[in-house]
């Protein structure tokens, strides 16, 4: 294979470095607040979580307009914005002291999620890197990968030392500070907005019903209901399998680092073997992972063997998402099209975990929740094969 244009790796460093803050600081940190936040406002459990239902709600009704805009040559303006959205509501969520409050201030949160996380970076690296968005996908990845282990120790230790208001007056300072700034500096000179006509006449709305498209979108959707079933239910899942305690700690502490080694595989090596092929090979991972759960039960190797599949192939999974609408749909609508999918995947990731707990049962445990699961990776890894061979795209 010939080797790609290259990238700006400074601008995709500094992208990176705001993806790490925006991941760690809202997603990884909406745990540390529960139990402070629920016992200063005297919410239950229930009306908690459903704050951050609503971000995801919020995220994906906004995930098309946001694709829209960057389309039309606004992403300095949308991502920058998403940052101060995401500084306001992170102060609001500061000042709240009703349920009332703290479901608008993550409501407030998800709009900003939508215009800031991986969704429109991805586009804005495919705009303006058309030969090598890829690269520059995963190593945002890797480090956005990274967030969890700063911001948990981080946010837990502004809010032992300061109180939680005071550790969210912090944090909305810093996306005040840094990560407004770095979107409004790096952002200059985005490419100009895409013709409404592109690649043979084809517009985005006949795009969003040909059949690639449809395709990946059933592929997307899918994939993200096994990993929003999985990783809620996963403790659960393993003790009922009559697993020590040892392992059923070990084994899903461990997934986060197999992701870090898929992604990093897939760095050193993708130049080494045909992308096309792998985009098929990756996704069946996550089949073979829950196949070996479904089938190895109490057995340590079997929990080990799920740990490798699933982590590294979770980790890549997030790479061909990102990039299978560019590969095989359009390049030049790539925004508006993966925002399409926003609403789709919101719904996907709030409902899968709850149907795999409406399909556990006394006598069979969670084997025909995973075994629905087992179809659906399936159909969605032929979805994808099927998505190359109709791609509007040549490869």
């Amino acid at each position: 294979m010939s080797a790609p244009a290259g990238h700006d790796r400074r601008l995709v460093l500094w992208l990176s470095l705001a993806q790490l803050i925006t991941w760690g600081s809202v997603f990884y940190t909406f745990a540390l607040l529960l139990a402070p936040v629920e016992q200063e406002l005297g919410l239950t459990r229930a009306q908690s979580s459903l704050a951050f239902s609503l971000a995801l709600l919020a995220e994906g009704l906004c995930a098309y307009p946001v694709g829209r805009w960057i389309d039309r040559g606004h992403e300095r303006v949308v991502m920058t914005g998403g940052s101060l959205v995401i500084a306001a509501g992170l102060a609001w969520h500061a000042r709240i002291h009703s349920a009332a409050g703290f479901l608008a201030a993550w409501a407030l949160l998800g709009a900003g999620l939508a215009a800031t996380l991986y969704t429109p970076v991805f586009a804005v690296v495919t705009r303006r890197f058309p030969q090598d968005f890829r690269r520059a996908i995963i190593t945002m990845t890797f480090l956005g990968g990274l967030a969890s282990s700063v911001f948990i120790p981080l946010s837990a230790w502004l809010i032992a030392r300061f109180g939680w208001r005071e550790a969210l007056w912090i944090l909305a300072a810093v996306h005040l500070l840094v990560c407004a700034p770095l979107h409004a500096i790096c952002l200059r000179d985005a490419p100009a907005a895409a013709a409404p006509h592109s690649h043979g006449g084809h517009s985005p709305r006949l795009l969003l019903r040909s059949a690639p498209f449809l395709l990946i979108g059933v592929f997307v959707v899918g994939m993200m209901a096994i990993t929003a079933a999985i990783p809620p239910h996963l403790i659960s899942l393993l003790r009922e399998s009559g697993l020590s305690e040892a392992w059923v700690i070990a084994i899903p502490a461990s997934i986060g680092v197999m992701q870090v080694l898929g992604r990093l595989l897939l760095y050193f090596f993708e130049h080494r073997f045909d992308l096309h092929v792998a985009n098929r090979i990756i996704p069946v991972l996550i089949p073979l992972a829950l196949a070996a759960l479904i089938a190895g039960a109490a057995h340590p190797a079997a929990g080990l063997l799920f740990v490798l599949l699933y982590g590294v192939g979770n980790g890549m999974l997030t790479i061909v998402k990102g990039t299978a609408i560019a590969q095989y749909v359009n390049r030049e609508h790539v925004a508006s099209l993966n925002g399409a999918l926003g609403v789709p995947q919101a719904v996907s990731r709030a409902l899968a975990p709850l149907l795999l707990g409406v399909l556990w049962s006394q006598q069979a445990g969670y084997r025909w929740g995973l075994l629905v699961l087992l179809v659906v990776g399936v159909a969605s890894a032929l979805c994808l094969a099927l998505a190359q061979k109709r791609s509007l795209l040549p490869h």
